[in-house]
């Protein structure tokens, strides 16, 4: 486990509608080091689907690509993006890939629609979201409780930025009837909502907090970043990031599924004792957008967030299902099984 740090997010559109940065992604994706990024390559063809691949909550599964690791492992892994979370669930439940790399907490939304997915390999510890309030309306908002009547951006309605936005208020006295969220993605699509006052506010992840402070577009309210930030916030570990996938396929494709976590768990160590730096050296060039410098630096307040070895943190499915459970009526009365909402079983192999 790593050293805390604190709090980022993430917003989007609909299902095809792709931000600028997302679309690069995709271009990346299809001409990685690995030759199996877009599908061409040799060994068996996997489809991984993702909630912006350019977003640093997200990065393991680009720099695994970068890093040449699928294909060690024999695998042609073909990486797609949706520019949130949500999306990518999407495309899950649909067959249309694979698997998905999102946030933990759709396992639990899933569950109680009937749809068995769980979480095989865990990324973070912590959201990596962060909640930024744009300049004019900094003196109005200094806390959650200030949520009312206001419109907050979220990658996605019914995205992890949409539920934590909701449990933020909730927490704080704010019913989620008395603010707005409002669907404007991540990146430019972000920022230009925020700059143009179509939003007061929203959550948002890495790089795109970075641009905004380095634009002087808002300020930083509540940030998740690090496991001392979602214990702040949140009131305990917040598994986030993951691949998660289909039961049924992971029980039948059980050697491909290890595969894919001895690649993941092996980039996650590569990632616990490489600089930030380093790692945005690995990852495509148009991921910086032109500024390195601070690509990098939105990596390195990134990084406390992600797990050493892939696997969930203790107490962490709970302090999710406390989170859901504050303001999501079907899941509040519903009763939640953790123990089919993710496995260790590859992971720990993997790190065995």
């Amino acid at each position: 486990m790593r050293k805390p740090a604190r709090f980022a997010a993430t917003t989007a559109a609909g299902l095809l509608a792709l931000s600028s940065l997302t679309a690069c992604a995709n271009d990346a994706a299809g001409t990685g080091a690995d030759s199996g990024s877009g599908g061409g390559g040799k060994g068996e063809h996997v489809k991984i689907m993702v909630g912006g691949l350019d977003k640093v909550i997200y990065l393991p599964a680009m720099l695994t690509q970068r890093l040449g690791y699928f294909s060690a492992e024999g695998l042609n892994v073909e990486l797609l993006s949706e520019p949130a979370g949500v999306q990518a669930e999407t495309a899950l439940v649909s067959g249309q890939v694979q698997g998905a790399v999102g946030f933990y907490d759709h396992t639990l939304d899933l569950q109680v629609k009937g749809k068995d997915i769980e979480s095989v390999v865990q990324f973070s510890q912590a959201p990596g979201e962060v909640e930024v309030v744009s300049n004019k309306a900094a003196d109005e908002i200094t806390s959650p409780k200030d949520f009312k009547g206001k419109k907050l951006g979220v990658t996605g309605l019914g995205s992890s930025t949409d539920f934590l936005t909701k449990y933020l208020a909730v927490k704080n006295g704010v019913n989620v009837s008395e603010f707005t969220p409002v669907a404007v993605g991540a990146g430019p699509t972000f920022i230009s909502a925020l700059q143009q006052g179509s939003i007061d506010g929203g959550m948002t992840t890495d790089p795109t907090v970075a641009t905004i402070l380095d634009k002087k577009a808002g300020q930083v309210l509540i940030d998740m970043r690090t496991p001392q930030g979602s214990l702040e916030a949140l009131g305990g570990p917040y598994p986030s990031s993951s691949l998660y996938m289909r039961t049924d396929w992971v029980n039948s494709h059980k050697d491909t599924v290890q595969k894919l976590a001895n690649a993941f768990v092996k980039t996650l160590k590569w990632m616990s004792t490489h600089s930030a730096t380093e790692i945005a050296d690995k990852m495509p060039a148009d991921y910086s957008q032109g500024n390195k410098f601070l690509y990098a630096a939105a990596i390195k307040s990134t990084l406390p967030m992600f797990t050493e070895d892939g696997v969930m943190p203790k107490n962490g499915p709970e302090t999710v299902e406390k989170v859901l459970k504050a303001f999501n009526p079907t899941i509040k009365n519903a009763d939640v099984d953790l123990s089919k909402t993710y496995t260790t079983e590859f992971v720990e192999k993997a790190t065995g």
